[in-house]
């Protein structure tokens, strides 16, 4: 024991030697996750629209006031034609064009189908569905008052056929803001960030100076080695995990619904893969700029986009599915999201525990016949 604690102090003194280093190691999350918080958002707020009203009459009037009165819609310019649509689109003035056709009024006085057209710039297809399903949420919803409107003057009270009406609503999320679902994740990201890439580059370091072949042919244990290296990074990753959490509540106002033993306990398994894997790449390096380049591209980087941090995994081919269950924070991304935004606990994400378990053991287990 009193060798891996001496171990400990001496890579703490290394820390204490760059106090800039440092510094950044514990500012450099908070500053990420502002920056991330912010800037990583899906949400559309913003709609730009133009309009070509062939009818200029009172109700598609009105039909046009339910866009510009909503929080949602711009209406930016009203054309003639279908070229300065085009133009609109192509330039990216407008995301969609909003087309009235003649007899508007008229058809829909007769109780006739009217049929309208939007045209969407389809290059952003996220935006486009998004700003599709707002159109098709006021379109129907003015609809639905031109049928009340109808009962009205004619004094039918009861529709002539069943309907059913869905009443939604939305649990952990109520506002379906993405901030609120990302930034969770941004913990997960940044303590892969710190574990990995700073026990990669610390390991790496001491071969380039010819330190580690000396504490290998001295009497230290593998086992021993192993911990005394790993301890102090696992320290800061719990460390800037705190330092997240508090700024992600103070910042985001995102509170942790769940228990916070449970969460740290589940970021001490998945530090032992991070870990393992900063070990794995300081292995196949031989230089700090090598580490930096595999730990990046060959782990974190594939990692991220396999975990489900923004890309949803059920939306993946079958064979990408199939390499994502191979990837750590993808189990780290579920339980951390289920944790702080629907405070579930043990009896719901045991497997993913025993998964990050696993994977630690057997990537920690691999790095110990190395040395």
């Amino acid at each position: 024991m009193k060798t891996i604690l001496h171990i400990i102090k001496k890579e703490f003194q290394q820390f204490k030697r760059d106090p800039k280093m440092f510094g950044i190691i514990l500012l450099a999350p908070v500053i990420q996750l502002i920056f991330l918080g912010y800037a990583v958002n899906m949400d559309i707020e913003h709609v730009t629209a133009v309009v070509f009203d062939q009818d200029h009459s009172q109700t598609s009037r009105e039909y046009i006031n339910k866009f510009s009165s909503s929080n949602y819609f711009e209406i930016v310019d009203y054309v003639d034609n279908y070229d300065d649509i085009q133009s609109h689109l192509e330039n990216g003035s407008a995301t969609l064009g909003i087309v009235i056709p003649n007899e508007f009024e008229k058809n829909i006085g007769r109780n006739r189908t009217t049929p309208l057209q939007i045209i969407f710039d389809g290059s952003d297809g996220n935006k486009a569905s998004i700003s599709a399903g707002y159109v098709m949420s006021i379109t129907n919803k003015f609809a639905r008052n031109i049928l009340m409107d109808y009962r009205n003057k004619t004094g039918q009270k009861i529709s002539p056929v069943g309907s059913i009406e869905a009443e939604v609503r939305a649990w952990y999320n109520p506002e379906l803001k993405t901030r609120v679902f990302m930034v969770p994740a941004i913990v997960g990201l940044l303590l892969s960030v710190i574990t990995l890439i700073l026990t990669s580059l610390a390991i790496v370091k001491e071969k380039e100076i010819g330190t580690l072949e000396q504490i290998i042919v001295s009497p230290i244990k593998p086992l021993q080695l192993i911990l005394g290296k790993l301890i102090p990074f696992a320290i800061l990753g719990f460390v800037v995990v705190g330092i997240i959490l508090t700024a992600m509540t103070f910042i985001f106002g995102i509170y942790t619904r769940g228990s916070f033993t449970f969460l740290f306990f589940s970021a001490f398994l998945y530090t032992l893969s991070t870990l393992g894997f900063g070990i794995l790449v300081s292995t196949l390096s031989r230089t700090q700029q090598q580490a930096m380049m595999l730990a990046i591209f060959v782990v974190l980087m594939p990692m991220i986009f396999l975990s489900g941090f923004a890309f949803p995994i059920e939306n993946m081919p079958q064979f990408i599915q199939w390499l994502t269950y191979v990837v750590p924070l993808r189990y780290f991304m579920t339980i951390i999201r289920g944790v702080i935004l629907k405070g579930v606990g043990f009896s719901e994400l045991w497997l993913e525990l025993l998964a990050l378990f696993s994977m630690g053991m057997a990537v920690l287990t691999r790095d110990s016949s190395y040395f």
